[in-house]
């Protein structure tokens, strides 16, 4: 979303802290022997004792085979993107990436984050790791004059230097008065093509690493979408303002 006034960054500053505050809550509390749907509750009790607004609860696109069940969009292991809370339970070494998004105040702030439960694998931190790095580098290419691109093409080269697969289709977008708004930020691109940046632009920048290829599929509830190999994935995602002095990350977690 393109920001009319500067001083709309900072009415969107609430939103960012109280989804950021939720996920740093949710890394805490996330364990072996629990559902996705108890931390789907764990996350709606946050939402409605701050007076926030699901974004996620309700949403029906054209794609969804149902409207979303949740709050949170939890994916496992090969599940990369819109898994939805269910009686999964968490077990030693599951690969838990949680998407949230929340409307505070009449502005919207998206964030994600991948990590692993109990055992820590070398080669399930590379990748996280890698995608959070992805992740920063595409942050810091977010300045006016640079073009989307750039951000695309930092986030793209990081992936693929570390072997992972990357696709497309699904990436970042716009974010302001709702979740899903132009401009669509690819994860793969070239520099210095597409659309020229500018102050005021706020947009989520999510890269989404495969352990494996570049395939994915969706399953039949319309959502979940997968790696065709059944590789693992990773997710990271900060809704990003380009300010004149650079970015400024409205989800920064502590």
């Amino acid at each position: 979303m393109a920001l009319k006034n500067p001083a709309q960054i900072n009415q969107m500053r609430p939103a960012g802290k109280f989804v950021a505050g939720v996920l740093s809550s949710l890394r805490d509390v996330a364990r072996e022997g629990m559902t996705l749907k108890q931390l789907d509750t764990h996350a709606h009790q946050m939402i409605d004792a701050a007076g926030a607004h699901s974004v996620y609860l309700g949403y029906h696109p054209s794609f969804g085979a149902m409207p979303y069940p949740g709050v949170l969009c939890t994916s496992v292991n090969d599940a990369a993107l819109h898994g939805l809370p269910s009686d999964h339970v968490l077990v030693d070494g599951d690969v838990l990436s949680i998407d949230f998004a929340a409307q505070v105040q009449g502005w919207v702030a998206d964030s994600a984050l991948t990590f692993q439960i109990g055992t820590q694998d070398p080669a399930v931190q590379k990748l996280i790791e890698t995608t959070e790095r992805a992740l920063a580098a595409g942050i810091a290419a977010a300045r006016p004059g640079a073009r989307m691109g750039d951000i695309s093409s930092a986030i793209g080269t990081i992936g693929r230097a570390g072997g992972y697969g990357i696709n497309a289709d699904f990436g970042g977008h716009g974010v302001g008065r709702t979740m899903h708004e132009d401009p669509h930020v690819p994860n793969l691109g070239r520099p210095g093509t597409g659309l020229k940046l500018k102050a005021g632009l706020v947009i989520a920048i999510e890269p989404w690493f495969m352990a494996g290829g570049d395939g994915y599929t969706i399953d039949d509830d319309g959502w979940t979408i997968r790696t065709a190999d059944g590789s693992l994935a990773a997710h990271a995602e900060h809704t990003v303002a380009i300010t004149p002095d650079g970015p400024l990350i409205l989800t920064a977690r502590d």
